[in-house]
Parts: structure tokens; C-alpha cells; sequence
């Protein structure tokens, strides 16, 4: 079985051969499937995707055309694949349903508790040997502020244990309230949880045309004044012009987001003056540091989840080459 694997950071190289005890035939590639590397795949009974990997139509008939049946994606999300394309080609998708929460939790934790400590204006002024105590480093104390937790699955929850480990009053919406984390957090609607919310963490699902852009002008009016904001869910949630505008007119205290909309344009690459960031709300956006923090899509990026999501699509591998079938086919 030979499988080409797209998006393959350094890193990772050594859990991809450490972990491969089905013995396949692996070719580790560290750029993003697009279509000017499609010809890669030639050669080749499968593949594995991550994230803004390009599984357009055009792409996976390439593919089926070399002979590959199987286009699995390491990822929760699969948006990245043409699924009806792939049904009409016969080509097979699975992907990985879940890996450690506390790798996307911990992150957003991480990211809210720099802005309400305002950490980095702190470190941006020592780095410069500026030692003076400003008024901008004041700040509240986490127990004395209220978390609200906008989707309370396995990643929301998990954040929510964390922040109320820390002290904080947690609060929650979802539309399906589980026993689970009924233990944790204290349901709310939805416009309480933004009246009432020092920082307002989103872990919920995008659902294309039902909710693009919901993080907009009305969803930031009807939170807390200089509250902070945290995405590490989906880009395509928010209005990035809507949350600039929040910043500069100290609407919003501070943002924080693992992600971008169409961020495949701006991820994972090197931008200078000469070649600037094609997408200017995004460019926008990252000039507000240090109220506003970006990390490029790392959420996952850590040894358990990255473990997680090697071993499960192995398994997704073997479990089709022998049964013809997965519990994670999608």
C-alpha cells in the first residue's frame, strides 16, 4: 500500500515512520496537496490530506485517473474535500472524528489568559529593554471574571474544566446541552452568555450559509464592553472587518484566533513588503498585535493530537483494505 501524505511539517516525519506499524509505503510530502503539485500523487493507492489541502473536483479525478481509490484527510473537517465528486468518482474519504481536546483547548486558554494579562504589549515593551510599568498592564484576575463558552463539546468542555480549574465562572450555550458538561458550566442563552462574558470562546461547527460570518457587528454589540474574544474554531465564523472595526473603536479588549477565513491564502507561508498578505482584512487584522493574536492554524499541533490523528488514519487505512469499510468514512 502506497500512501503519499500531504502536509507534512518536519516534525512530524519521525511520528509518521515511528507510527507506521502497518508497514505501508509511505511518501511524506511537506507542501499542501494544490494544483500545481497534483502530479505527485502519481504512483500512488492513496492519499492523506490535512487541512486547505485542494480536493477539488478537477483534483480528485487526477487522482482516480492514477488509480487511487482512497483520499483520506488526518482532520476533523473535511470541507477541503469534494465529497460529491468523490462519490461520483468512487473514490473513498474518511477522516479522523476526534483527537486530544486538550491540544485546541489548551491553545485557546493560552491565548485569552496573554490578552487579559495584556502579556504580549508587556513583552513588546522588555524586549525593547523598556522597563516602565504602563497603565495597558493592568489587568483583571481570572477568578474574578466570567468565561463564556460558546459550544460545549468535547474541545469547549474541555476548555471550560481548564478555565474553571483557574477559578473563573463558566458559562455555556449549545444547543444540545449534555449531562457532561451540565457538571461544568451554568447554560445560558446565547445573548446572556455575550451580556455577561468577560472572554467569549467559540467551539462550535461551520455550517456553510447558515452561519458564515456570525461573529459580526450585531454578535459584537451584544457582548460586554472590552470583553475578549477567542476563535479557534472556524475562520469562515467571523467578519474580520467587523472585528477590526471592535478594536479600534475599544469595543472589544482583545481577540485571539487560531484561524482565518479562506485561510489557505495566508497560512503556512512568508509574506515581506515586496509580497504582501493577498487578503487585506486578514492583513488588517494581524497589524492590530498585541490586541489582536493570531497563530497560524497550531491548534493541533502537538505531540498527543498530532498522534491521534497519524494512528486513526492508519487505522482508516487497514480497516477499508480489509473490511471494505470504516466507522470514519464520511
Amino acid at each position: 500500500m502506497k500512501i503519499i501524505c500531504y502536509g507534512v511539517r518536519p516534525n512530524e516525519v519521525e511520528y509518521f515512520k515511528h507510527l507506521n506499524k502497518y508497514n505501508y509505503d509511505l511518501t511524506l510530502i511537506e507542501d499542501l496537496l494544490t494544483d500545481e503539485n497534483i502530479q505527485t500523487a502519481q504512483g500512488h493507492d492513496a492519499v492523506l490530506l490535512r487541512a486547505n489541502c485542494s480536493a477539488h473536483a478537477d483534483n480528485l479525478k487526477y487522482m482516480k485517473d492514477c488509480g487511487i481509490d482512497y483520499v483520506f484527510t488526518r482532520t476533523v473537517g473535511f470541507s477541503h474535500i469534494d465529497l460529491e465528486a468523490a462519490k461520483a468518482l468512487d473514490i473513498k474519504v474518511a477522516h479522523v472524528p476526534r483527537y486530544s481536546p486538550n491540544a485546541i483547548a489548551e491553545l485557546s486558554v493560552t491565548l485569552a489568559m496573554n490578552l487579559l494579562r495584556n502579556v504580549p504589549f508587556t513583552l513588546e515593551r522588555t524586549s525593547r529593554h523598556d522597563m516602565r510599568v504602563d497603565p495597558e498592564m493592568f489587568s483583571r484576575e481570572i477568578r474574578n471574571c466570567t468565561v463564556g463558552v460558546y459550544g460545549t463539546g468535547k474541545i469547549g468542555l474541555t476548555e471550560a474544566k481548564l478555565f474553571k480549574g483557574l477559578g473563573a465562572r463558566v458559562i455555556g450555550y449549545d444547543i444540545f446541552e449534555s449531562e457532561a458538561a451540565k457538571e461544568v458550566v451554568d447554560f445560558v442563552e446565547l445573548d446572556e452568555l455575550l451580556r455577561e462574558s468577560d472572554i467569549v470562546s467559540l467551539h462550535i461547527p461551520h455550517i456553510p450559509e447558515e452561519n458564515d460570518e456570525m461573529v459580526n457587528e450585531t454578535f459584537i454589540s451584544k457582548m460586554k464592553n472590552n470583553a475578549i474574544l477567542i476563535n479557534t474554531a472556524r475562520g469562515e465564523l467571523q467578519s474580520n472587518a467587523a472585528i477590526v472595526k471592535a478594536i479600534k473603536e475599544q469595543q472589544l479588549g482583545g481577540f485571539g484566533t487560531d484561524v482565518l477565513p479562506n485561510e489557505a491564502e495566508v497560512f503556512f507561508k512568508k509574506f515581506s513588503e515586496e509580497n504582501p498578505i493577498p487578503d487585506a482584512s486578514a492583513a488588517d487584522l494581524i497589524d492590530l498585535y498585541p490586541r489582536v493574536l493570531v497563530t497560524p492554524h497550531i491548534g493541533s499541533n502537538t505531540d498527543e493530537a498530532l498522534a491521534n490523528m497519524i494512528e486513526t488514519s492508519f487505522q482508516n487505512f487497514k480497516d477499508v483494505l480489509e473490511t471494505g469499510h470504516s466507522d470514519n468514512l464520511v
